[in-house]
Protein backbone atom coordinates (compact mmCIF):
# COMPACT_ATOMS: atom_id res chain seq x y z
CA UNK A 1 0.00 0.00 0.00
CA UNK A 2 1.23 3.47 -0.83
CA UNK A 3 1.71 5.46 2.37
CA UNK A 4 1.76 9.19 2.91
CA UNK A 5 5.47 9.12 2.24
CA UNK A 6 8.20 11.21 3.75
CA UNK A 7 11.40 10.97 1.75
CA UNK A 8 14.39 9.89 3.80
CA UNK A 9 17.89 10.69 2.64
CA UNK A 10 18.77 7.00 2.47
CA UNK A 11 15.66 6.11 0.45
CA UNK A 12 16.11 9.15 -1.75
CA UNK A 13 19.73 8.48 -2.63
CA UNK A 14 19.31 4.76 -3.19
CA UNK A 15 16.03 5.04 -5.08
CA UNK A 16 16.85 7.92 -7.40
CA UNK A 17 19.61 8.61 -9.82
CA UNK A 18 22.86 10.33 -8.94
CA UNK A 19 21.83 13.35 -10.97
CA UNK A 20 18.64 13.75 -8.95
CA UNK A 21 20.37 13.01 -5.67
CA UNK A 22 22.64 15.97 -6.34
CA UNK A 23 19.55 18.13 -6.01
CA UNK A 24 18.69 16.76 -2.57
CA UNK A 25 20.08 19.74 -0.73
CA UNK A 26 18.52 22.34 -2.98
CA UNK A 27 15.51 22.62 -5.20
CA UNK A 28 13.99 19.16 -4.79
CA UNK A 29 13.83 19.35 -1.01
CA UNK A 30 12.10 22.72 -1.21
CA UNK A 31 9.47 21.30 -3.52
CA UNK A 32 8.70 17.82 -2.32
CA UNK A 33 5.72 17.48 -0.01
CA UNK A 34 5.54 21.19 0.67
CA UNK A 35 3.33 21.94 3.64
CA UNK A 36 3.01 24.90 5.89
CA UNK A 37 0.77 26.92 8.12
CA UNK A 38 -1.73 29.21 6.49
CA UNK A 39 -2.03 27.27 3.23
CA UNK A 40 -5.19 25.58 1.98
CA UNK A 41 -4.74 21.82 1.64
CA UNK A 42 -8.24 20.98 0.41
CA UNK A 43 -8.54 18.67 -2.61
CA UNK A 44 -11.08 19.40 -5.35
CA UNK A 45 -12.04 16.68 -7.84
CA UNK A 46 -14.37 17.56 -10.72
CA UNK A 47 -16.06 14.63 -12.43
CA UNK A 48 -17.84 15.45 -15.68
CA UNK A 49 -20.52 13.05 -16.95
CA UNK A 50 -20.16 13.51 -20.71
CA UNK A 51 -23.22 13.25 -22.89
CA UNK A 52 -25.93 14.77 -20.72
CA UNK A 53 -26.86 12.56 -17.78
CA UNK A 54 -30.60 11.95 -17.34
CA UNK A 55 -31.14 13.63 -14.00
CA UNK A 56 -34.77 12.47 -13.80
CA UNK A 57 -33.56 8.86 -13.85
CA UNK A 58 -30.91 9.40 -11.17
CA UNK A 59 -32.90 11.61 -8.77
CA UNK A 60 -36.49 10.47 -9.20
CA UNK A 61 -39.86 11.48 -7.73
CA UNK A 62 -41.17 8.61 -5.61
CA UNK A 63 -44.31 10.28 -4.18
CA UNK A 64 -46.29 13.51 -4.33
CA UNK A 65 -48.05 15.30 -7.18
CA UNK A 66 -45.05 14.99 -9.48
CA UNK A 67 -44.86 11.22 -9.12
CA UNK A 68 -47.98 10.84 -11.27
CA UNK A 69 -46.69 13.38 -13.77
CA UNK A 70 -43.35 11.57 -13.97
CA UNK A 71 -45.15 8.29 -14.70
CA UNK A 72 -47.24 9.95 -17.41
CA UNK A 73 -44.17 11.53 -19.03
CA UNK A 74 -42.23 8.27 -18.98
CA UNK A 75 -44.58 5.32 -19.33
CA UNK A 76 -41.83 2.91 -20.44
CA UNK A 77 -38.80 4.34 -18.61
CA UNK A 78 -40.48 5.11 -15.30
CA UNK A 79 -38.74 3.53 -12.34
CA UNK A 80 -41.00 1.78 -9.81
CA UNK A 81 -41.85 3.97 -6.84
CA UNK A 82 -40.88 1.16 -4.48
CA UNK A 83 -37.35 0.91 -5.92
CA UNK A 84 -36.86 4.67 -5.55
CA UNK A 85 -38.35 4.77 -2.05
CA UNK A 86 -35.78 2.14 -1.04
CA UNK A 87 -33.08 4.78 -1.55
CA UNK A 88 -34.77 7.93 -0.20
CA UNK A 89 -33.29 11.40 -0.36
CA UNK A 90 -36.11 13.22 1.41
CA UNK A 91 -38.58 15.83 0.26
CA UNK A 92 -38.58 19.33 -1.18
CA UNK A 93 -41.43 21.80 -1.46
CA UNK A 94 -42.84 22.10 -4.96
CA UNK A 95 -45.37 24.29 -6.73
CA UNK A 96 -48.18 21.82 -5.92
CA UNK A 97 -46.89 20.53 -2.61
CA UNK A 98 -43.97 18.47 -1.40
CA UNK A 99 -42.25 15.97 -3.68
CA UNK A 100 -40.47 12.90 -2.33
CA UNK A 101 -37.23 12.11 -4.15
CA UNK A 102 -34.96 9.09 -4.20
CA UNK A 103 -32.03 7.60 -6.08
CA UNK A 104 -31.99 5.07 -8.91
CA UNK A 105 -31.72 1.55 -7.41
CA UNK A 106 -28.32 1.08 -9.08
CA UNK A 107 -27.01 3.99 -6.98
CA UNK A 108 -27.06 2.05 -3.70
CA UNK A 109 -23.36 2.77 -2.91
CA UNK A 110 -24.03 6.47 -3.54
CA UNK A 111 -27.02 6.31 -1.22
CA UNK A 112 -24.77 4.94 1.53
CA UNK A 113 -22.64 8.07 1.23
CA UNK A 114 -25.82 10.16 1.38
CA UNK A 115 -27.04 8.40 4.53
CA UNK A 116 -23.63 8.96 6.13
CA UNK A 117 -23.98 12.70 5.47
CA UNK A 118 -21.13 12.97 2.97
CA UNK A 119 -23.25 13.73 -0.11
CA UNK A 120 -25.25 16.87 -0.92
CA UNK A 121 -27.67 16.67 -3.86
CA UNK A 122 -28.61 19.83 -5.77
CA UNK A 123 -31.73 19.57 -7.94
CA UNK A 124 -32.56 21.55 -11.08
CA UNK A 125 -29.02 22.90 -11.56
CA UNK A 126 -27.52 24.15 -14.80
CA UNK A 127 -27.21 27.24 -16.96
CA UNK A 128 -29.87 29.85 -17.63
CA UNK A 129 -29.49 29.43 -21.40
CA UNK A 130 -31.41 26.41 -22.66
CA UNK A 131 -28.69 25.31 -25.07
CA UNK A 132 -29.04 21.68 -26.12
CA UNK A 133 -25.72 21.47 -27.96
CA UNK A 134 -23.19 19.17 -26.29
CA UNK A 135 -20.30 21.23 -27.63
CA UNK A 136 -21.57 24.64 -26.53
CA UNK A 137 -22.91 23.48 -23.19
CA UNK A 138 -19.73 21.67 -22.18
CA UNK A 139 -17.59 24.59 -23.29
CA UNK A 140 -19.62 27.19 -21.41
CA UNK A 141 -19.84 25.11 -18.26
CA UNK A 142 -16.16 24.14 -18.14
CA UNK A 143 -14.93 27.59 -19.06
CA UNK A 144 -17.29 29.03 -16.46
CA UNK A 145 -18.65 31.72 -18.77
CA UNK A 146 -22.05 30.66 -20.16
CA UNK A 147 -22.90 32.31 -23.45
CA UNK A 148 -19.38 33.64 -24.01
CA UNK A 149 -17.52 32.05 -26.93
CA UNK A 150 -14.10 33.72 -26.69
CA UNK A 151 -13.00 32.69 -23.18
CA UNK A 152 -9.36 31.58 -23.29
CA UNK A 153 -8.96 30.06 -19.81
CA UNK A 154 -10.95 27.57 -17.76
CA UNK A 155 -12.53 28.35 -14.41
CA UNK A 156 -10.08 26.05 -12.59
CA UNK A 157 -7.18 27.85 -14.27
CA UNK A 158 -8.52 31.17 -13.04
CA UNK A 159 -8.96 29.74 -9.57
CA UNK A 160 -5.33 28.60 -9.47
CA UNK A 161 -4.22 32.04 -10.68
CA UNK A 162 -6.28 33.94 -8.11
CA UNK A 163 -6.01 31.69 -5.04
CA UNK A 164 -3.61 33.36 -2.63
CA UNK A 165 -3.40 30.47 -0.17
CA UNK A 166 -1.63 27.88 -2.33
CA UNK A 167 2.10 27.27 -1.86
CA UNK A 168 4.13 27.92 -5.00
CA UNK A 169 6.25 24.84 -4.35
CA UNK A 170 3.70 22.08 -4.99
CA UNK A 171 5.02 19.33 -7.23
CA UNK A 172 1.68 18.57 -8.85
CA UNK A 173 -1.06 21.07 -8.00
CA UNK A 174 -3.41 20.10 -10.82
CA UNK A 175 -3.95 17.01 -12.97
CA UNK A 176 -6.33 16.09 -15.75
CA UNK A 177 -6.80 12.33 -15.79
CA UNK A 178 -7.72 10.51 -18.97
CA UNK A 179 -5.30 11.87 -21.54
CA UNK A 180 -7.06 15.07 -22.64
CA UNK A 181 -6.96 18.29 -20.66
CA UNK A 182 -10.35 19.37 -19.37
CA UNK A 183 -11.49 22.74 -20.67
CA UNK A 184 -11.89 23.86 -17.06
CA UNK A 185 -8.07 23.70 -16.92
CA UNK A 186 -7.52 25.41 -20.27
CA UNK A 187 -4.47 27.67 -20.18
CA UNK A 188 -3.07 26.17 -16.98
CA UNK A 189 0.64 25.38 -17.11
CA UNK A 190 0.33 23.95 -13.58
CA UNK A 191 -1.86 21.13 -14.90
CA UNK A 192 -0.38 17.77 -15.87
CA UNK A 193 -2.34 15.68 -18.39
CA UNK A 194 -2.00 11.93 -18.21
CA UNK A 195 -3.85 8.73 -18.88
CA UNK A 196 -2.73 7.01 -15.69
CA UNK A 197 0.07 6.84 -13.18
CA UNK A 198 1.95 4.40 -15.42
CA UNK A 199 2.19 7.21 -17.99
CA UNK A 200 3.94 9.47 -15.52
CA UNK A 201 7.38 7.94 -15.99
CA UNK A 202 10.20 8.25 -18.47
CA UNK A 203 10.25 5.85 -21.40
CA UNK A 204 10.77 2.23 -20.52
CA UNK A 205 14.11 0.68 -21.20
CA UNK A 206 17.41 0.01 -19.45
CA UNK A 207 18.22 2.08 -16.39
CA UNK A 208 21.08 3.76 -18.25
CA UNK A 209 18.76 4.91 -21.05
CA UNK A 210 16.21 6.35 -18.62
CA UNK A 211 19.04 8.04 -16.73
CA UNK A 212 20.32 9.65 -19.92
CA UNK A 213 16.81 10.94 -20.67
CA UNK A 214 16.52 12.33 -17.17
CA UNK A 215 19.82 14.20 -17.28
CA UNK A 216 19.16 15.55 -20.77
CA UNK A 217 15.72 16.82 -19.81
CA UNK A 218 16.99 18.50 -16.66
CA UNK A 219 19.78 20.19 -18.61
CA UNK A 220 17.17 21.41 -21.08
CA UNK A 221 14.99 23.01 -18.40
CA UNK A 222 17.62 24.30 -15.96
CA UNK A 223 18.95 27.84 -16.15
CA UNK A 224 15.79 29.81 -16.82
CA UNK A 225 13.06 31.35 -14.72
CA UNK A 226 10.43 31.26 -17.46
CA UNK A 227 7.15 29.55 -16.64
CA UNK A 228 7.85 26.90 -19.30
CA UNK A 229 11.16 25.94 -17.74
CA UNK A 230 9.75 25.98 -14.22
CA UNK A 231 6.81 23.82 -15.30
CA UNK A 232 9.22 21.37 -16.93
CA UNK A 233 11.34 21.09 -13.80
CA UNK A 234 8.23 20.72 -11.67
CA UNK A 235 7.03 17.85 -13.86
CA UNK A 236 10.42 16.13 -13.70
CA UNK A 237 10.46 16.42 -9.92
CA UNK A 238 7.04 14.79 -9.78
CA UNK A 239 8.21 12.00 -12.11
CA UNK A 240 11.07 11.28 -9.73
CA UNK A 241 8.75 10.88 -6.76
CA UNK A 242 6.23 8.76 -8.67
CA UNK A 243 8.92 6.43 -10.01
CA UNK A 244 10.47 6.09 -6.57
CA UNK A 245 7.33 5.33 -4.58
CA UNK A 246 4.79 3.99 -7.07
CA UNK A 247 6.91 1.46 -8.91
CA UNK A 248 5.64 -1.48 -6.87
CA UNK A 249 1.99 -1.07 -7.82
CA UNK A 250 -0.86 0.18 -5.69
CA UNK A 251 -3.07 -1.52 -3.14
CA UNK A 252 -6.16 0.46 -2.14
CA UNK A 253 -7.35 0.77 1.42
CA UNK A 254 -9.21 -2.39 2.57
CA UNK A 255 -12.87 -2.07 1.65
CA UNK A 256 -12.19 0.16 -1.36
CA UNK A 257 -13.19 -1.90 -4.41
CA UNK A 258 -12.93 0.12 -7.61
CA UNK A 259 -14.81 -0.85 -10.77
CA UNK A 260 -12.52 -2.74 -13.12
CA UNK A 261 -12.96 -0.10 -15.79
CA UNK A 262 -11.12 2.88 -17.22
CA UNK A 263 -13.12 5.11 -14.88
CA UNK A 264 -12.23 2.99 -11.87
CA UNK A 265 -8.56 3.08 -12.82
CA UNK A 266 -8.67 6.87 -13.13
CA UNK A 267 -10.21 7.23 -9.68
CA UNK A 268 -7.54 4.93 -8.30
CA UNK A 269 -4.85 7.09 -9.92
CA UNK A 270 -6.23 10.16 -8.14
CA UNK A 271 -6.16 8.34 -4.80
CA UNK A 272 -2.58 7.26 -5.42
CA UNK A 273 -1.44 10.77 -6.28
CA UNK A 274 -3.12 12.13 -3.15
CA UNK A 275 -1.40 9.55 -0.95
CA UNK A 276 1.98 10.19 -2.56
CA UNK A 277 1.85 13.69 -1.07
CA UNK A 278 2.64 15.54 -4.30
CA UNK A 279 0.64 18.57 -3.23
CA UNK A 280 -2.32 17.68 -5.45
CA UNK A 281 -5.11 20.23 -5.08
CA UNK A 282 -7.18 19.81 -8.26
CA UNK A 283 -8.05 16.77 -10.37
CA UNK A 284 -10.48 16.39 -13.25
CA UNK A 285 -11.78 13.27 -14.94
CA UNK A 286 -14.69 12.12 -17.09
CA UNK A 287 -17.22 9.35 -17.25
CA UNK A 288 -18.77 9.34 -20.71
CA UNK A 289 -21.57 7.52 -22.47
CA UNK A 290 -24.65 9.32 -21.07
CA UNK A 291 -26.21 10.42 -24.39
CA UNK A 292 -29.06 7.90 -24.43
CA UNK A 293 -31.37 8.75 -27.30
CA UNK A 294 -32.42 5.11 -27.51
CA UNK A 295 -32.42 1.95 -25.41
CA UNK A 296 -31.67 3.83 -22.21
CA UNK A 297 -33.21 0.97 -20.24
CA UNK A 298 -33.96 -2.64 -21.00
CA UNK A 299 -37.37 -3.17 -22.59
CA UNK A 300 -39.84 -4.03 -19.85
CA UNK A 301 -37.16 -3.67 -17.16
CA UNK A 302 -36.52 0.05 -16.51
CA UNK A 303 -34.18 -0.62 -13.57
CA UNK A 304 -31.79 -2.42 -15.93
CA UNK A 305 -29.87 -1.44 -19.04
CA UNK A 306 -27.22 1.02 -20.16
CA UNK A 307 -28.17 3.82 -17.80
CA UNK A 308 -28.34 1.49 -14.81
CA UNK A 309 -24.91 0.08 -15.66
CA UNK A 310 -23.39 3.56 -15.79
CA UNK A 311 -25.04 4.57 -12.51
CA UNK A 312 -23.67 1.42 -10.91
CA UNK A 313 -20.16 2.18 -12.19
CA UNK A 314 -20.39 5.78 -11.03
CA UNK A 315 -21.69 4.87 -7.58
CA UNK A 316 -19.24 2.06 -6.91
CA UNK A 317 -16.36 4.22 -8.09
CA UNK A 318 -17.19 7.16 -5.84
CA UNK A 319 -17.76 4.87 -2.87
CA UNK A 320 -14.38 3.20 -3.48
CA UNK A 321 -12.57 6.53 -3.74
CA UNK A 322 -14.15 7.69 -0.49
CA UNK A 323 -13.14 4.49 1.32
CA UNK A 324 -9.65 4.60 -0.16
CA UNK A 325 -9.02 8.19 0.90
CA UNK A 326 -10.29 7.38 4.37
CA UNK A 327 -6.95 5.64 4.95
CA UNK A 328 -5.76 6.66 8.45
CA UNK A 329 -2.16 5.85 7.50
CA UNK A 330 -2.38 8.60 4.87
CA UNK A 331 -3.93 11.12 7.25
CA UNK A 332 -7.55 10.47 6.17
CA UNK A 333 -7.46 12.74 3.09
CA UNK A 334 -11.18 12.08 2.50
CA UNK A 335 -11.77 14.81 5.06
CA UNK A 336 -9.98 17.24 2.73
CA UNK A 337 -11.86 16.09 -0.36
CA UNK A 338 -14.67 17.84 -2.21
CA UNK A 339 -15.83 16.07 -5.37
CA UNK A 340 -18.28 17.66 -7.81
CA UNK A 341 -20.33 15.53 -10.22
CA UNK A 342 -21.79 17.53 -13.09
CA UNK A 343 -23.03 17.14 -16.67
CA UNK A 344 -23.60 19.59 -19.51
CA UNK A 345 -27.41 19.34 -19.35
CA UNK A 346 -30.21 17.02 -18.34
CA UNK A 347 -32.69 15.22 -20.59
CA UNK A 348 -36.22 16.08 -21.65
CA UNK A 349 -38.93 15.37 -19.10
CA UNK A 350 -40.69 12.99 -21.50
CA UNK A 351 -39.25 9.85 -23.02
CA UNK A 352 -39.04 9.47 -26.80
CA UNK A 353 -40.35 6.69 -29.02
CA UNK A 354 -37.04 4.80 -28.96
CA UNK A 355 -36.94 4.02 -25.23
CA UNK A 356 -34.58 6.93 -24.72
CA UNK A 357 -34.50 10.62 -23.82
CA UNK A 358 -33.39 13.64 -25.81
CA UNK A 359 -31.36 16.69 -24.82
CA UNK A 360 -32.93 18.73 -22.05
CA UNK A 361 -32.07 21.43 -19.54
CA UNK A 362 -32.15 21.21 -15.72
CA UNK A 363 -30.14 18.49 -14.03
CA UNK A 364 -28.78 17.47 -10.68
CA UNK A 365 -25.33 18.32 -9.34
CA UNK A 366 -23.72 16.15 -6.65
CA UNK A 367 -21.26 17.30 -3.99
CA UNK A 368 -19.31 14.59 -2.15
CA UNK A 369 -17.23 16.12 0.63
CA UNK A 370 -15.71 15.61 4.03
CA UNK A 371 -17.50 18.85 4.86
CA UNK A 372 -20.79 18.24 3.06
CA UNK A 373 -23.94 19.31 4.86
CA UNK A 374 -25.83 16.43 3.24
CA UNK A 375 -29.42 16.43 2.14
CA UNK A 376 -31.32 17.95 -0.76
CA UNK A 377 -30.66 21.50 -1.93
CA UNK A 378 -32.15 23.89 -4.45
CA UNK A 379 -35.71 24.60 -5.54
CA UNK A 380 -37.80 21.88 -7.16
CA UNK A 381 -39.46 23.49 -10.23
CA UNK A 382 -42.16 20.87 -10.75
CA UNK A 383 -43.20 18.65 -13.65
CA UNK A 384 -46.55 20.26 -14.42
CA UNK A 385 -46.72 21.05 -18.12
CA UNK A 386 -46.84 24.81 -17.73
CA UNK A 387 -43.83 24.71 -15.38
CA UNK A 388 -41.56 22.86 -17.79
CA UNK A 389 -39.00 24.84 -19.79
CA UNK A 390 -39.85 23.96 -23.39
CA UNK A 391 -40.56 20.43 -22.23
CA UNK A 392 -37.55 20.23 -19.90
CA UNK A 393 -37.04 20.37 -16.17
CA UNK A 394 -36.39 24.05 -15.51
CA UNK A 395 -33.13 25.33 -14.02
CA UNK A 396 -33.53 26.99 -10.61
CA UNK A 397 -29.88 26.95 -9.45
CA UNK A 398 -27.01 28.34 -11.52
CA UNK A 399 -24.24 25.75 -11.48
CA UNK A 400 -21.77 28.54 -10.68
CA UNK A 401 -23.51 29.09 -7.37
CA UNK A 402 -22.52 25.61 -6.23
CA UNK A 403 -18.98 25.88 -7.58
CA UNK A 404 -18.61 29.31 -5.99
CA UNK A 405 -19.61 27.98 -2.59
CA UNK A 406 -16.97 25.27 -2.83
CA UNK A 407 -14.36 27.84 -3.86
CA UNK A 408 -15.20 30.20 -1.01
CA UNK A 409 -15.99 27.81 1.83
CA UNK A 410 -13.62 24.92 1.10
CA UNK A 411 -10.80 26.29 -1.07
CA UNK A 412 -10.66 29.70 0.60
CA UNK A 413 -10.85 31.66 -2.66
CA UNK A 414 -13.39 34.52 -2.63
CA UNK A 415 -12.27 36.00 -5.98
CA UNK A 416 -15.43 34.97 -7.78
CA UNK A 417 -15.14 38.08 -9.92
CA UNK A 418 -12.00 36.58 -11.43
CA UNK A 419 -13.00 32.92 -11.51
CA UNK A 420 -16.52 33.49 -12.86
CA UNK A 421 -16.51 36.88 -14.62
CA UNK A 422 -20.00 38.20 -15.16
CA UNK A 423 -21.53 36.10 -12.39
CA UNK A 424 -23.01 38.30 -9.66
CA UNK A 425 -25.29 38.00 -6.67
CA UNK A 426 -23.68 34.90 -5.18
CA UNK A 427 -25.33 33.53 -2.05
CA UNK A 428 -24.27 30.20 -0.51
CA UNK A 429 -26.73 27.38 -1.04
CA UNK A 430 -25.45 25.47 1.98
CA UNK A 431 -24.02 22.33 0.35
CA UNK A 432 -20.76 22.45 2.33
CA UNK A 433 -19.60 23.99 5.58
CA UNK A 434 -16.85 26.59 5.83
CA UNK A 435 -16.08 30.25 6.28
CA UNK A 436 -17.95 32.78 4.14
CA UNK A 437 -15.08 35.03 3.11
CA UNK A 438 -15.90 38.48 1.69
CA UNK A 439 -16.54 37.82 -1.98
CA UNK A 440 -14.30 39.79 -4.31
CA UNK A 441 -11.73 40.61 -1.63
CA UNK A 442 -8.28 38.96 -1.71
CA UNK A 443 -7.59 36.83 1.37
CA UNK A 444 -3.97 35.84 1.82
CA UNK A 445 -2.35 32.80 3.37
CA UNK A 446 -2.38 34.28 6.86
CA UNK A 447 -6.18 34.23 6.72
CA UNK A 448 -6.60 38.01 6.86
CA UNK A 449 -7.75 40.43 4.21
CA UNK A 450 -4.84 42.45 2.93
CA UNK A 451 -4.97 45.67 0.97
CA UNK A 452 -7.56 47.08 -1.34
CA UNK A 453 -8.98 44.68 -3.92
CA UNK A 454 -9.12 47.50 -6.45
CA UNK A 455 -5.32 47.72 -6.35
CA UNK A 456 -4.73 43.97 -6.20
CA UNK A 457 -3.54 42.27 -9.37
CA UNK A 458 -2.72 38.67 -10.20
CA UNK A 459 0.88 37.63 -10.55
CA UNK A 460 2.43 34.75 -12.40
Amino acid sequence: MVRNCQITRRGFVTGCSAAIAALAGSRFNSLAFAQGGGVNDEILVVLFLRGGQDGLSLVVPSAGFDRGRYEALRPALRLPASSIAAHPLGSLPGPDGAVQLGLHPAAAPLHELYVDGHLSVVVAAGMAANERSHFDSMNWMELGTPGVNNTTTGWITRHLASAANLPASMLMPSVSIGGLQALSQLGSYETVNLGGIEDFTLSTGPWSAREAQRVALRNLYEGSDSWLHQAGLQALDAVDVVELYAGGGYTPQPGAVYPETWFGDNLKTIAQFVKLGLGLRIATLDLGGWDHHDNQAAAGAPTQGIFADLVDELSRGLRALWEDLGDPAAGNPAQRLTLLVMSEFGRRASENADLGTDHGHGNNLLVLSGHATGGLHGAWPGLRGDLLDEGDLAVTTDFRRVLSEVLVRRLGNPRLDLVFPGYTGYQPLGVVTGVDLPVGEPVFADGFETGDARNWTLSG
